[in-house]
């Protein structure tokens, strides 16, 4: 898997250069599950997972590899963003939402990425926000993430690194709109 993500890492920082400082061993996430309230005691999980710029303490947009057997996926954006993180992405998309909306309307992104994550969203336009802001539906979201799910064939296939490098590619302009408020 370290050698894996070395790959993919390298292939990666062609296009964004930041991900050459990750260092693939500390990307990966733990092996053994937290069992202390679960009914599962199993001690170890069943996936492998990898932070490539993103989680593990880091507020920015980032990639995330996930490999587990018929449940494989990449994703990219922030996750469960700290409140003020969450404020500053929410403030960027209510002033420039035609730039985020040619972001994620753009046909190649759509095709991969059909819609944003849609977990937790709000009922109400988050406080200090116009009710009418035509972003609304964005600014309820609490997460901003993006999601493709992989077949067990294309995690197999001899071109998977090249082939999760183009997907991974496309969620570099969502990223860097995310990240524009801490540059």
């Amino acid at each position: 898997m370290v050698s894996f993500l070395d790959e993919l890492i390298r292939e990666m920082s062609a296009f964004d250069e930041e991900l050459g400082k990750i260092d693939s061993k500390k990307s990966l996430f733990r092996i053994y599950r937290d069992t202390r309230f679960s009914k599962d005691k199993l001690p170890y999980k069943t996936n492998f997972g990898a932070s490539l710029g993103m989680g593990k303490g880091s507020q920015k947009g980032g990639y995330y590899l996930h490999l587990e057997p018929g449940k494989s996926f990449l994703a990219g954006g922030i996750y469960m963003p700290e409140s003020s993180v969450l404020k500053d992405v929410r403030k960027e998309i209510s002033l420039y939402g035609d730039d985020f909306l040619k972001i994620i309307n753009n046909r190649d992104f759509k095709k991969h990425f059909p819609e944003l994550d849609q977990d937790d969203k709000l009922k109400k336009v988050p406080q200090g926000f116009e009710k009418e802001d035509p972003m609304a539906e964005y600014l309820k979201l609490k997460n901003f993430i993006v999601v493709y799910s992989l077949k067990d064939e294309e995690v197999l296939d001899k071109n998977a690194v090249k082939n999760m490098t183009k997907v991974f590619k496309l969620m570099k302009p969502f990223n860097d709109f995310l990240n524009t408020p801490f540059q």
